[in-house]
């Protein structure tokens, strides 16, 4: 891995993204099929969460704007 790659923070896979929430893994893709739930990206056929907007969206949950 060459500097330039290490100091990129590497995105969450949906069991990170479930840990960090503390919940369970079906609950994201049923959130992701409602259109609900943290952003998410397809990578290939894989789902990624961006941390920083993981965050931002369960901040956002106290002031109701998610």
């Amino acid at each position: 891995m060459n500097e330039t790659a290490a100091q990129v923070a590497p995105l969450w896979t949906v069991d990170d993204t479930s840990l960090y929430l503390g919940v369970p893994i079906k609950t994201l893709y049923q959130w992701r099929w409602l259109g609900e739930g943290p952003p998410v990206r397809k990578v290939g056929r894989h789902l990624r969460y961006d941390p920083d907007e993981v965050q931002a969206w369960f901040r956002a949950l106290d002031s109701g704007a998610a």
